[in-house]
C-alpha cells in the first residue's frame, strides 16, 4: 500500500463504518488521494458496539454453503465475495496483526474475541497510507456538484472526482446508522425498497401477568419453527429471551426475516416453539399421560419432563385451560407450542436493517448509481440481508472493496488490491 497518493483524483468516502473503510483502504492503494467523512466523533462505532460479545468476523463453512446464505440476493452479493472471499477476510486481518481462530460453530473470531484491537490497527494503517478523516461531519445532500455536510463550524462544500456511500442502513441511530440518506437519493432518482428491521426482536403482547413474572427468563435448549414455503415448520435448535413485550434472542435472530415478512403479508406470524427438543414426541406423550394421582398438572409436568419457570408459564399463556388438560393436546403442544407474534420490535433496536438501494439501480456489483455517474454505494445502504455468523460483516467487507474497486476504475485507475 504506498503511503501517499499518486495520482491528482480525489475521492470522498463517507461513513466510517467497515465497508466505507474498506473502499478507503482501496482507493488509497490505488493511488487516490482520499477524504473519509462521518457524522460521529469516531469511526467504526457500530462495529465496535457488535463486537462487545465476541467479534464474530467470517465463517469457515465452504463457499457455495456460505453464498447461499444471502438468500434471494444471493448470486449479487456473490460477485462481491469473488473480489473477496471469507479466507480472504482471514488474511486481511492477518495482516493486520490480528490472529483468529475457528469455533465449535465454524465462526471466526479474533483471538482477543474482542473488536477494538481490529479497528485501532486499521484505522492506524489508513492513516499511514494517507487517508485523512472528518469527523462530526453530516453529510446533507448534494449543491450541484458539490456535496454538503454539516459540521460543528457550520456547512461546507466538498468536489471529489469520485464518491462512495458507505452510511449504513437504519438500526442503530445512535452510532450514525439512522437512514437518513434516504430522501436524498430519492431526489437524484435512485430507486430504495423500504428499510425495514432484520435481527430483531418480536412482540407477542403477553399477558399482564405473565410479562410480570417472566420478562427477562431465558428459555435454553429449546428449538422454534417457522413456516416454510409449504407451510410446514422448519426448525432451528438454540435459544432466546422472553421480554416484557415479545421474543428476541440468537434464536429469533436467525428466523427474523421470514418471521417479518409473513407479519407484513398476513398482520401476525405463528411460530411453534419446541420445548423439549431432545425428546421424541412418544416419549412427551406417555411421560405426560402417566398417571398423576392427586398432583396438578403442573406438578407432574416437572416431576416427569423438568417443564416449570418460564416453559410452564408459557403453556399457560398460550394454551386454553381444556388444551392444557388433555394429555394428547398437551403433549403435541410441548413439541409445537404455537404462539403468535404481532410486529417486529422498532427498526433502531434491531442488529442491522434489510431494504436500501435496489441491485437494479446500480450498474454492476461495483455499486455504482445508475442515475448519478461517479457515485458508488456499499455495505447496508444496498438491498441484502444476512444471517448471524459473520455473514453481515464479510459482506461490508467484500462490498465496501468492490465499491473501492470500482470507484478506481471510474477514475481510469488500476484497480488496487
Amino acid at each position: 500500500m504506498s503511503p501517499a497518493s499518486t495520482s491528482s483524483r480525489r475521492a470522498i468516502v463517507i461513513g466510517g463504518g467497515p465497508a466505507g473503510l474498506m473502499a478507503a483502504e482501496v482507493l488509497a492503494a490505488g493511488g487516490v488521494s482520499v477524504d473519509l467523512y462521518d457524522a460521529m466523533p469516531s469511526s467504526g462505532r457500530k462495529f465496535l458496539l457488535a463486537g462487545k460479545g465476541g467479534m464474530n468476523i467470517t465463517h469457515s463453512e465452504a463457499i457455495d454453503a456460505f453464498v447461499a446464505r444471502y438468500g434471494k440476493r444471493r448470486s449479487e452479493v456473490a460477485r462481491w465475495l469473488e473480489g473477496f472471499t471469507p479466507d480472504q477476510v482471514r488474511e486481511w486481518i492477518h495482516g493486520l496483526g490480528i490472529d483468529t481462530f475457528v469455533g465449535s460453530s465454524g465462526r471466526v473470531f479474533p483471538t482477543e474475541m474482542k473488536a477494538a484491537p481490529l479497528l485501532r490497527a486499521w484505522l492506524h494503517r489508513l492513516r499511514e497510507s494517507g487517508v485523512r478523516f472528518h469527523m462530526r461531519h453530516r453529510w446533507i445532500g448534494w449543491r450541484g456538484d458539490d456535496l454538503v455536510f454539516m459540521t460543528p463550524d457550520g456547512e461546507t462544500r466538498e468536489r471529489a472526482d469520485a464518491t462512495v456511500l458507505a452510511l449504513g442502513g437504519a438500526s442503530w441511530a445512535r452510532l450514525g446508522s439512522d437512514g437518513a440518506w434516504v430522501p436524498l437519493l430519492a431526489q437524484k432518482g435512485v430507486e430504495v425498497a423500504p428499510l425495514v428491521p432484520m435481527k430483531c426482536g418480536f412482540d407477542a403482547d403477553w399477558s399482564e401477568h405473565f410479562a410480570g413474572r417472566h420478562a427477562g427468563a431465558h428459555l435454553s435448549t429449546v428449538a422454534l419453527g417457522v413456516a416454510g414455503p409449504d407451510g410446514k415448520p422448519q426448525w432451528r435448535k438454540g435459544q432466546f429471551v422472553v421480554t416484557a413485550t415479545g421474543i428476541e434472542g440468537g434464536l429469533v435472530y436467525a428466523l427474523s426475516a421470514p418471521i417479518r415478512d409473513r407479519i407484513a403479508a398476513g398482520g401476525h406470524a405463528t411460530v411453534w416453539i419446541d420445548l423439549l427438543p431432545d425428546h421424541a414426541p412418544e416419549r412427551v406423550l406417555a411421560e405426560v399421560a402417566h398417571p398423576r394421582g392427586t398432583r396438578s398438572m403442573s406438578s407432574h409436568l416437572q416431576s416427569r419432563l423438568g417443564i416449570k419457570g418460564v416453559k410452564s408459564g408459557l403453556l399457560h399463556e398460550c394454551l386454553s385451560k381444556d388444551e392444557y388438560a388433555d394429555p394428547v393436546r398437551l403433549a403435541r403442544a410441548l413439541k409445537a407450542l404455537p404462539l403468535t407474534l404481532v410486529r417486529p420490535r422498532p427498526i433502531d433496536e434491531a442488529i442491522s436493517s434489510g431494504g436500501g438501494v435496489r441491485f437494479e439501480a446500480l450498474s454492476g456489483p461495483s455499486g455504482m448509481l445508475r442515475a448519478v455517474p461517479g457515485v458508488f454505494v456499499a455495505g447496508e445502504m444496498v438491498d441484502w440481508e444476512a444471517p448471524t455468523g459473520g455473514y453481515l460483516l464479510t459482506a461490508c467487507f467484500a462490498g465496501g472493496r468492490a465499491a473501492g474497486r470500482g470507484a478506481l476504475a471510474y477514475l481510469g485507475l488500476s484497480r488496487g488490491n
